[in-house]
């Protein structure tokens, strides 16, 4: 089991570095004042045009756009860059991330739940743990900002969509999940990105505009191959990496590092995340 696993899982890890870097060029556009409708439908637009041409779509394949699973998980995907998005103009990015890891606990539950996934006593205390990381993070009740709020609200989005991308991964093209995804955000936020039209622009923001699509998309194209070999509860703790890329990519573009607390609430995150991922390659 760990040397079937170990490819699918770096591809796990590579994917959220991807994810890491297509969300800070994000808040580079939103910090700057770009709606984060705008800088949403840009990264789901810019995407579907670039992968368009390589996602070998048939015309058979056509229906798979009105398929209500699919139609559920790109809104939930939506949903979830749109409010990530928010959160990073005024958060920073450490500590979104931090609130974000509410999605693991979502998808291992949910896979429980929805998709019968085996579910252990020591996983589920970890994530537990984690759990707790993020409300030091969040710091609900005493200090919690509206933009913190907004981060916990697209891990709980996030981890909905790993669950939903589980039960559907073996019954489409991974190309063709991800388009429509793509094509069916873009559609969604057209009218809320001409509501909010940037007046200014320049070319440092041109080049954050793609970093931002392209990006997320090779991320989540990676994460969607991944899905086909691995169960929700070994992918769920991997995601936890984006932690680590976050506070480097904060600290060296941003100038941003966690306060003590947040600090605490993501090395607890973390450490619980990776004694996750050593229980799964375990079979426990």
């Amino acid at each position: 089991m760990p040397g079937q696993t170990l490819p699918f899982a770096l591809m796990v890890l590579a994917a959220m570095a991807c994810i890491v870097l297509g969300d800070t060029a994000g808040k580079i556009l939103t910090s700057g004042g770009i709606s984060p409708y705008f800088t949403a439908w840009g990264r789901f637009a810019i995407a579907a045009l670039a992968l368009f041409p390589f996602a070998g779509l048939r015309r058979a394949e056509l229906p798979v756009f009105a398929d209500r699973r699919v139609l559920v998980r790109a809104a939930l995907i939506v949903c979830g860059i749109s409010a990530i998005l928010t959160a990073l103009r005024t958060e920073p990015i450490a500590n979104v991330f931090g609130a974000f890891f509410v999605g693991p606990v979502v998808a291992y539950f949910g896979s429980a739940l929805l998709l019968r996934e085996r579910i252990t006593a020591l996983r589920a205390l970890l994530l537990l743990i984690g759990f707790a990381g993020v409300l030091l993070v969040v710091k609900p009740g005493f200090g919690m900002s509206p933009g913190m709020g907004f981060a916990l609200l697209a891990g709980l989005f996030y981890g909905s969509y790993l669950v939903a991308t589980r039960m559907i991964a073996g019954d489409y093209r991974p190309r063709l999940l991800l388009l429509s995804q793509l094509v069916l955000g873009a559609l969604v936020l057209t009218p809320l990105a001409l509501l909010n039209w940037p007046e200014t622009w320049s070319g440092g923001f041109t080049i954050a505009f793609l970093l931002s699509a392209l990006g997320s998309a090779v991320g989540n194209y990676l994460l969607l191959i991944a899905s086909r070999h691995l169960p929700a509860n070994i992918v769920a703790p991997l995601v936890y990496s984006q932690i680590l890329w976050a506070m480097l990519m904060g600290l060296f573009i941003f100038g941003e590092w966690p306060d003590g607390l947040a600090l605490l609430g993501l090395a607890v995150i973390l450490t619980s995340g990776l004694a996750g991922l050593r229980l799964a390659q375990r079979g426990r």
